[in-house]
């Protein structure tokens, strides 16, 4: 049996690039299609035959290459890893040089980079789908399979608390981003001076204000997760500032996910982490090792969310190609 014709979202040959280049409703539709895919995922399994997803990758990655190339082939189509883990992205030849090149041969680009402002580069010049597989401003494929555990757990987002606790960084801002579209509340615990960046803050609680999303910001965690349903965190120092590690440790002390912390979430609480996570340091491993942890599921979920995200872009899609030559 083939698969239900992709939904009428507007979403063929669309970027993903920040959290919110999917509307609320976008958002939204997406997840029911990856928990559609993740059900019956034979139907798919030559939905994006003869597609091909080119991976430029700046950053060592396990869950995020595995579950691009795995769900690239389990949807018929293929990947090609491109490393540029020795130099950046626009090291050798001009990003819109790459991105050009690159819609020659393949169907879409997914880049995992350390300035956002390749991401955005690449979106602006390649004829093809770009997807922002992490950059330093945001996580949007992270916080896609957040919202997809979350909705699996309590059957809803809707009204549901995430408490994130630690450094104000990518995720936290794609969880402030996507929370709000979908109507998650989400309350934000950082030290002083680590706060996300205001200019995401206000986009969320502009957004909020729509969804019925209420957005805070915090420096006393045990204030963030008091009646949470999810207590979420992340690595204390992102790849790249690697030199403020031993800073960081002192200053975000207070901050690590202890099970006192936890116990002041709600009694079905969940605790989430996008890993690779330092067990002892932003989290205890009491906590990430409990029954109540559903760290693997967002692992998993990453998959079904990448999944509906390159279905519902490259569906129908033919090769950007111009004349022959």
């Amino acid at each position: 049996m083939k698969p239900k014709k992709s939904p009428s979202l507007g979403l063929a040959g669309r970027n993903l690039v920040l959290d919110t280049d999917l509307s609320p409703a976008e958002a939204s539709s997406l997840l029911a299609v990856a928990a559609r895919i993740r059900k019956q995922p034979a139907r798919y399994r030559s939905a994006l035959s003869g597609r091909f997803l080119a991976l430029l990758f700046e950053k060592p990655s396990l869950r995020t290459r595995v579950t691009f190339e795995v769900a690239m082939k389990s949807l018929g189509g293929d990947s090609l890893f491109l490393d540029f883990r020795g130099e950046s992205i626009g090291q050798r030849e001009p990003v819109a040089d790459v991105a050009r090149n690159l819609g020659r041969w393949v169907h879409a680009i997914a880049a995992r980079t350390f300035r956002h402002s390749t991401v955005e580069q690449l979106a602006a010049s390649a004829s093809i789908p770009v997807i922002n597989a992490l950059s330093d401003r945001v996580h949007p494929c992270q916080a896609l399979a957040d919202m997809l555990t979350l909705q699996d757990v309590f059957g809803r987002l809707k009204g549901l608390h995430l408490a994130y606790v630690g450094d104000g960084n990518n995720v936290a801002h794609s969880l402030l981003l996507a929370g709000s579209q979908l109507g998650v509340h989400v309350s934000v615990a950082t030290p002083p001076s680590y706060e996300p960046d205001p200019e995401i803050v206000s986009k969320a609680q502009a957004i909020g204000a729509r969804s019925g999303s209420k957005i805070r910001v915090l420096n006393d965690p045990k204030i963030a997760v008091a009646g949470a349903h999810a207590v979420y965190t992340d690595v204390w120092t992102s790849m790249g500032s690697e030199k403020e590690s031993e800073v960081r440790r002192r200053k975000f002390a207070a901050f690590r996910v202890t099970r006192k912390l936890f116990a002041e979430a709600r009694k079905d609480a969940i605790f989430l982490h996008c890993l690779p996570a330092h067990r002892g340091e932003e989290v205890e491993a009491e906590v990430l090792e409990s029954d109540r942890s559903r760290v693997l599921d967002q692992a998993e979920n990453r998959l079904h969310a990448q999944k509906a995200l390159l279905w519902l872009l490259l569906s129908g899609r033919t090769p950007a190609t111009r004349s022959a030559r």
